[in-house]
């Protein structure tokens, strides 16, 4: 590494590639203010030959220390499992792995999770009491409808009593008030609000360049289609991260919504993105067939996305509806061991006619 293309400084030495493949290798650096970066190849096992095809110097910044963003509540306890600093008996908990050998991702339900339930890799306590979920990309799946790992809740309004069926217009999930005044009465509320701060603390580095670095911090899910899905996405060459959503209608194909940066993967480091440990907060809002999503951060202007839904399918009978928030890695191509991590320090769910 050089600042001046004259004097430099040996960061890596001694390095072997597997030899088997023309792909990406990674090999971590000390980290080095530089300039300029030069390979010298010393030959291999049999002779001096050495054949490079491409390389990339990832996570490169300017110089610019990241923002130190303090935890934006201080009563949060860090020696207390997640429900302490939490209300989370509206809620249930998929993890990423398959101790009952059903084939699929155990799932922790409300009063287990509400019990003081934590999991020291995919669901704990962080040192500043924030509530980290974490997904490697190699795990157990919540069904066999979806190819990737999750670490995630699952709003549940019956609140523990299982005499409410998890699925269906009934007082365990909520529908829109365009909706059919019979399935307004059954629910367990009417229209919607989810208030979430977190930062993103870890992105997938690994993998296709279509999935790399994404991952989704909040959706809500309704019968098979999802009417909203907000993502974060860093690139390993970018410093900072987009915000996009997606609007998948009922039975029909997602329409996507660039909100800070962009989601394409060749994107430009977006100067007014986020980065990994940046504090910042959302807002998904339902009203009727309107709906808001809302990004905010400390000392900037709101980006805000509104979504006409009139003719999405969500107003007719039978449609229900529920929050989801925490890390659904959207990777499925990276290395085993690469993963997404949040952590939350605010996650509050509203609704008409819901008493919590």
């Amino acid at each position: 590494m050089s600042d001046d293309n004259s004097s430099w400084t040996r960061v890596l030495s001694n390095q072997t590639s597997s030899g088997n493949t023309a792909g990406f290798e990674k090999y971590p650096v000390t980290e080095t203010s530089a300039r300029y970066v030069r390979i010298t190849g010393e030959g291999n096992s049999a002779n001096n030959w050495n054949s490079i095809l491409e390389t990339e110097i990832l996570d490169c910044t300017d110089g610019t220390p990241p923002p130190v963003t303090p935890p934006p509540s201080g009563d949060l306890d860090p020696n207390v499992a997640p429900s302490g600093n939490f209300d989370l008996l509206d809620w249930t908990l998929s993890i990423p792995v398959d101790t009952d050998g059903d084939g699929k991702a155990d799932t922790i339900k409300e009063n287990e999770l509400s019990a003081s339930y934590e999991n020291n890799e995919f669901f704990f306590t962080a040192a500043d009491g924030g509530m980290t979920f974490k997904a490697p990309v190699d795990g157990a799946k919540t069904s066999t409808n979806t190819s990737y790992t999750r670490s995630e809740l699952r709003e549940m309004l019956r609140r523990g009593d299982t005499s409410h069926s998890t699925k269906g217009v009934g007082k365990n999930n909520w529908v829109f008030s365009s909706a059919p005044s019979s399935d307004q009465t059954a629910a367990g509320g009417v229209d919607g609000t989810l208030d979430a701060t977190l930062k993103v603390d870890h992105v997938t580095t690994t993998g296709s360049s279509s999935q790399i670095g994404r991952v989704i911090v909040g959706q809500i899910h309704a019968n098979d289609d999802e009417p909203v899905r907000i993502y974060y996405r860093k690139l390993p060459g970018n410093s900072k991260g987009a915000i996009y959503i997606a609007h998948e209608p009922n039975g029909g194909s997602d329409s996507w919504y660039d909100m800070i940066g962009s989601r394409s993967s060749s994107a430009s480091n977006p100067s007014d993105g986020i980065e990994l440990g940046e504090v910042f907060s959302y807002q998904i809002k339902v009203v009727g067939n309107t709906l808001t999503v809302t990004i905010m951060r400390e000392g900037k202007a709101d980006v805000v996305q509104e979504v006409d839904m009139s003719s999405s399918g969500y107003d007719a009978g039978g449609q229900y509806m529920y929050f989801k928030a925490g890390v659904y890695n959207q990777n499925n191509t990276g290395d085993a061991n690469d993963y997404v991590q949040a952590t939350f320090y605010k996650v509050e769910n509203k609704h008409q006619g819901y008493a919590y």
